[in-house]
């Protein structure tokens, strides 16, 4: 992470946790930055760290003004556009970064001229560094892609063709409408509980993995 971006972080920090302070408004802005809600809860709690580059993703998405949030502000603060946009779940924009902050660059200092590496040493640390780029490249090649994935199969479990309680009113109008005796009558009523504790249940699988995913760098 840059030192400019250390030194805002605190106040991107306490904006977004200002920006969340309603009751579901994480999940939703979550949702709104193509991002998991354990995720941001993460971010909120001064677990993870985050990019200005996710920063300026928050304000296009809300509409809040650019570098907004770069000042400290209180509640009453907010403009009515971005609380709307967040109550409402509806972003203003479309956010494709990364909040994974920017490393720092490494400062290389120059060797003594009787330390420096032969043409051979060089060549084979030469080879070494072409290497790990291309492993590196390619782990986050797949690991963009397996992300993408997860949030597409979230996002239909979110937004499925067929509505559960569409579907829970139909069963229950067959239910309703036939004469069934008590065992078959508490089968159906019995699947219809289990449909809808499991699709909670992999609801919070699929958040749980997109968070790990996330979470991984290049380097593990």
């Amino acid at each position: 992470m840059e030192d400019s971006d250390e030194l805002l972080l605190p106040v991107w920090r306490a904006n977004l946790v200002l920006l969340t302070s309603e009751v579901g408004a994480a999940t939703r802005l979550a949702r709104m930055m193509t991002f998991s809600a354990s995720y941001l809860k993460l971010m909120l709690a001064g677990q993870r760290e985050f990019s200005e580059e996710f920063v300026r993703g928050v304000e296009a998405v809300t509409g809040l003004p650019g570098g907004w949030m770069n000042v400290p502000h209180a509640g009453h603060e907010i403009p009515a556009n971005a609380r709307e946009a967040i109550d409402n779940e509806q972003p203003l924009a479309r956010f494709r970064g990364t909040a994974h902050p920017v490393r720092k660059k490494t400062v290389l200092r120059p060797e003594p001229i009787f330390g420096q590496p032969g043409p051979a040493r060089r060549i084979e640390e030469e080879t070494l560094d072409v290497e790990a780029h291309r492993r590196h490249a390619h782990f986050r090649k797949v690991r963009d892609i397996a992300t993408q994935e997860v949030r597409r199969f979230e996002r239909h479990l979110l937004h499925s063709p067929v509505e559960l309680a569409s579907m829970r009113a139909k069963v229950e109008d067959v239910m309703a409408a036939a004469e069934l005796d008590d065992r078959i009558q508490a089968d159906l009523e019995g699947r219809l509980e289990q449909i809808d504790k499991h699709r909670h249940m992999l609801l919070r699988h699929v958040e749980k993995l997109q968070a790990l995913l996330s979470q991984l760098d290049d380097g593990d």
